[in-house]
């Protein structure tokens, strides 16, 4: 049997119209997510019955908008086709034949599969009869999705739908690094200058025209400026009135004696030609006329790369931009855009402040972010649920490169920026150490030998003569703390215990590990910190599996016997709380004190061991799955005491590691498959299986977000949380 399809009933590329962009967007990034487990099929909508395109295989039916008899027969296929489980609509007025694109109608009346429209345009003052079509519309839809909350306000107040059929779900963008500016106008030879821009399918609600009248007393302050106009006229303009309205664009452009610093860039942009030039953009321009717009692709796509924009106040801007992302100007008003562009361009400064309000902003509208909100709600209406849940993002190691000079990996970023002056963690080193180690396994190529390299030697230079480590060092590689973290030292014997163990180690590194291990392994039975224990047990674990030495399953013993006195002091509290756990409260890497004593039963055969593993780790799930739904980590902001409430935020990408990691030990040491697929489960955080159903790694940088907080994410991308999503995703590729 055919794998299950949603069919999205829309324009599509080569059309050129809005739409199909969009389209496009979507069932590509619903794709990269979720095929083969779900297919994109589209029903291609041709404005007329003369039209031809040239579409590509995804392209299964063909519906002429002014064919009645097309929409009929239509329905009744998709009725036939099986593995079609859901129709998504895009809908635009004019996308569709008759009154206000009313021959839409009798197609949902037929179609017997569940149905979700999409609202690209809500209309706030409807006349009589749009008002009956976009309720009727609403009313044969399972689901509707718009843009906006004001959107989905005017459905709910006007057109009468009920709430709980509305979902909002942003307008989709490219998720790209944080832009240099300067160095994509270089590529573009536009170095030197201000760019503004405004791009689109020109028409004349662009209002461009008042742009360009700003600019005589904005070039007069900046004579660098240049303001490039992208983009074709629309296809249905063209066909009406040729380039009348471009024509009147050239000629003011000649008036005002602005040829110097006004471009027209004719042409239907390709993506990656769309996304350089905003790239290259220090402030973008929305003049629109049109007070009722309600979603703008392109003002989404400008906040995307770090522009701000100076607009004109439609329902849609008004919904994305404020003072910190943008300028509103008056309609029809070039004094306005003039004041706007001029405050703007004088304060470099405040533009750059500006800049990075726009980008962080847009990451919930990013198109990994806008397929997960489509599919929970395609999901909750057709129950087609992927056997994997959706794909793996292929492994970059791109932001580990990014955050690591000579000497080794920096500390903190500000943003994807590594920050030096933070210095280097041995925590962060020890632990790349071992994730390159574990890429290694399966890409034995030169690079990452060298990174392994050179983390091995920055975790040698941080050994003491006394054989503890330093654990931080300043920019200037010099040690700068004089308190020893139990923490670093058990992460170290860790990783030091995956080298010596692996197989697929070098033999020159394998050797190396062994000297630093030797000279450190005299303290590892002082360890008290119950989670440097279990940091330390799981190394000495891997090193028993290949040296059956006695003193390595002594040292496995007393570690755990620490532990197991823990446990039991917890059990002879007498309050009446089920709690089964090594402390009295719950605070971070937990999951690694249950994973530890996994490790200890398969080193040592200590069924008491195992009998703890279980019970710690069955508690602690309970708690950090509890709503059955998606993995949710102890917040740090006052973490889980004994008798007290739990805290949820902010959530740390270590604590979703250590999940992973402690129950794909779980699955391996007990068989269980319930610990195989809460693994997974856990790791699905990092790809937006989260309370703010939002990406937290970072496809466009290979990087991770530093937290989650209750209404947002942490935008840094540091060490410790690129690290621990790269642990947690080599670790899911060895489990499945």
């Amino acid at each position: 049997m055919k794998n299950p399809s949603i069919l999205y009933v829309a324009s599509f590329p080569p059309r050129e119209c809005g739409i199909a962009t969009f389209t496009l967007d979507l069932t590509s990034s619903m794709d990269k997510e979720f095929n083969p487990e779900i297919k994109s099929r589209i029903m291609a909508i041709n404005d007329n019955g003369t039209s031809y395109y040239n579409y590509p295989r995804k392209v299964g039916f063909q519906l002429y908008e002014s064919k009645m008899e097309d929409y009929l027969n239509l329905a009744h296929e998709i009725n036939r086709t099986r593995e079609i489980k859901l129709v998504n609509i895009q809908h635009e007025y004019g996308l569709f034949g008759g009154d206000w694109g009313d021959y839409i109608l009798p197609f949902l009346e037929l179609l017997k599969k569940p149905v979700v429209v999409t609202f690209h345009t809500v209309l706030p003052e409807p006349d009589e009869r749009l008002l009956k079509i976009t309720q009727e519309i609403a009313d044969k839809a399972d689901a509707v999705v718009v843009m906006t909350k004001t959107m989905a306000g005017f459905l709910e107040e006007i057109y009468g739908v009920k709430k709980n059929k509305i979902f909002v779900i942003p307008h989709g963008i490219q998720n790209i690094a944080y832009p240099s500016k300067s160095k994509t106008k270089k590529a573009l030879g536009l170095e030197g200058k201000l760019v503004l821009s405004s791009f689109g399918m020109i028409n004349r609600d662009k209002g461009y025209e008042y742009a360009i009248a700003a600019l005589p007393e904005v070039v007069k302050k900046n004579p660098k400026v240049i303001y490039l106009i992208l983009g074709a006229t629309h296809p249905n303009i063209r066909k009406q009135e040729g380039e009348i309205y471009r024509n009147k664009l050239k000629k003011l452009v000649e008036k005002l004696e602005l040829q110097e610093y006004v471009k027209f860039y004719d042409k239907y942009m390709t993506l990656q030609e769309k996304v350089d030039y905003l790239k290259a953009t220090d402030v973008y321009i929305s003049p629109t006329l049109n007070p009722l717009q309600t979603s703008s692709g392109t003002v989404s796509d400008a906040l995307s790369c770090a522009c701000p924009v100076v607009a004109t106040p439609n329902y849609y801007n008004k919904d994305v931009l404020d003072n910190g992302r943008g300028r509103f100007v008056r309609f029809r008003n070039s004094k306005d855009i003039t004041k706007a562009l001029n405050e703007l361009l004088s304060d470099r400064k405040m533009r750059k402040e500006m800049q990075k309000n726009a980008y962080f902003y847009s990451r919930h509208m990013t198109w990994q972010n806008v397929a997960i909100s489509y599919f929970k709600v395609f999901n909750r209406l057709a129950k087609i649920v992927p056997k994997d849940q959706g794909k793996l993002p292929p492994v970059s190691l791109s932001h580990i490169r990014n955050m690591t000079d000579g000497f080794g990996m920096i500390q903190f970023a500000q943003h994807t920026k590594p920050d030096i002056h933070s210095g280097y963690c041995l925590d962060d080193n020890a632990r790349i150490l071992l994730a390159c180690s574990m890429r290694y396994k399966n890409k034995k190529r030169p690079d990452i030998l060298k990174m392994m390299e050179k983390y091995c030697s920055f975790v040698k230079y941080s050994q003491k003569e006394n054989g503890k480590f330093w654990n931080f060092i300043s920019y200037k590689q010099t040690f700068i703390d004089d308190v020893e973290s139990e923490d670093t030292f058990g992460r170290t014997i860790w990783v030091l215990g995956y080298l010596i163990s692996q197989k697929h180690i070098p033999k020159h590194l394998k050797e190396e590990a062994k000297t630093i291990f030797n000279k450190a392994k005299n303290w590892i039975t002082d360890l008290r910190s119950f989670r440097a224990i279990s940091f330390a047990i799981i190394g000495l674990a891997l090193m028993e599996k290949n040296e059956t030495k006695k003193q390595i399953r002594d040292k496995i013993i007393i570690l755990s016997d620490k532990l197991v006195a823990g446990y039991k002091k917890q059990q002879v509290i007498s309050d009446g709380i089920d709690w089964r756990w090594f402390e009295d409260c719950l605070t971070y890497s937990n999951f690694k004190l249950s994973e530890a004593m996994f490790r200890s039963h398969a080193a040592t055969g200590k069924e008491e061991y195992l009998e703890i593993a279980r019970e710690s780790i069955g508690f602690l799930a309970k708690i950090s799955f509890e709503n059955n739904d998606y993995f949710s980590p102890i917040g740090q902001d006052g973490w889980y005491f004994r008798g007290g409430k739990r805290a949820y935020f902010d959530q740390q990408p270590e604590d979703t590691s250590s999940a992973v990691e402690a129950l794909a030990a779980a699955f391996e040491v007990s068989g269980e498959e319930k610990f195989k697929k809460l693994a997974k489960s856990a790791f699905l955080w990092f790809l937006g299986k989260n309370h703010l159903g939002q990406m937290v790694y970072d496809e466009a940088t290979g990087g991770c977000f530093d937290g989650m907080g209750k209404f947002s994410l942490n935008f840094n991308q540091g060490a410790e949380s690129t690290i621990s999503y790269l642990l947690a995703r080599l670790t899911i590729e060895d489990l499945f």
